[in-house]
């Protein structure tokens, strides 16, 4: 395994083998840009404090401040602003460079992939099915690995990476189907089967991810994850954004409706829209290009649950 780019305070942050990792991440972002411009996405500035923000379908800790009297979250994702911005305009789709803060648990020290810092292309698009959310994604993911192949061939060579360009349309299984086939670590044990990044539908998650109207109990939700053992690196899914199927499903969750109200008071208003979208998590996409086994070691600075941070 790499050494961590966190060194004592004697050594440099920023080696030369971590500049290549970065001169690989800078590429990566560059492509994301310019096909979400070529794509007619607008650009939204991230939120960083909010009186809500993702209630997530696993436990993390919560990260907060009190500031005059009112309590603010650190966001853990921007899906609720997201709604909102895209049912306010008439634009095609938006998305933000988002920085996150989820206080995951120890035990996701280990996992290779978890970060309780890091930032995500966050996206969603107005009007639109599952389907053509993933016909985006699956043409960004195939223009970040083109431009990375053409711009960083030196950089690549020395890492010993060898980029594959996937083939569209990526496959998509149910998890339904997978955890019958692979039991409960199925997302794992599906990546490391793979040799293209691949999707995975129907996951019971977050009350704002759609139900499927014709199948009671499954859901419009999505997760696209890496080949050769990368795991997860997007999650989302189209958007329920009626008011009483919001309610219901917020009840069914064991949360507090009042948390949300505002959000709540804009879908009883029928001020929301349908809706599809997800997250790209930077640093696990430049540990995916560049084949580092932690993600500690993709970028500087980074903060792995439950570690000690020097600076």
């Amino acid at each position: 395994m790499l050494e961590s780019l966190i060194h004592s305070n004697s050594q440099n942050i920023l080696t030369s083998h971590s500049m290549l990792i970065l001169q690989i991440q800078t590429e990566a972002l560059k492509a994301i840009h310019d096909y979400l411009y070529e794509q007619n996405l607008i650009q939204l500035m991230p939120v960083m404090l909010s009186p809500i923000t993702d209630p997530l379908s696993h436990e993390t800790s919560d990260a907060k401040i009190t500031y005059f009297g009112q309590e603010l979250q650190l966001t853990k994702s921007m899906i609720f602003h997201k709604q909102l911005a895209i049912a306010s305009s008439n634009t095609k789709g938006i998305y933000i460079m988002s920085p996150n803060i989820r206080l995951e648990k120890y035990d996701k020290r280990d996992s290779g992939r978890h970060l309780i810092e890091f930032s995500q292309v966050d996206i969603e698009l107005r009007e639109v099915n599952s389907l053509k959310f993933m016909e985006l994604i699956e043409g960004l993911i195939i223009s970040v690995i083109n431009r990375v192949k053409e711009k960083c061939k030196i950089g690549l060579e020395n890492l010993g990476v060898s980029l594959r360009i996937p083939a569209r349309p990526f496959k998509i299984y149910s998890s339904e189907e997978l955890k019958k086939k692979l039991g409960e670590n199925f997302e794992k044990e599906s990546s490391l089967r793979e040799i293209d990044p691949f999707w995975i539908t129907d996951y019971y998650r977050e009350f704002y991810d759609k139900e499927d109207p014709k199948r009671p109990g499954h859901y419009l939700n999505y997760d696209l994850i890496y080949p050769e053992g990368f795991n997860e690196a997007l999650s989302g899914g189209e958007r329920d954004f009626e008011y009483k199927i919001l309610l219901r499903k917020i009840k069914e969750r064991h949360q507090n409706p009042e948390i949300f109200e505002f959000y709540l008071d804009e879908a009883k208003e029928g001020k929301l829209v349908a809706s599809a979208g997800g997250g790209l998590g930077i640093e696990r996409l430049v540990r995916f290009l560049t084949k580092i086994q932690h993600i500690r070691d993709v970028s500087p600075f980074s903060k792995v649950p439950g570690e000690h941070y020097q600076i």
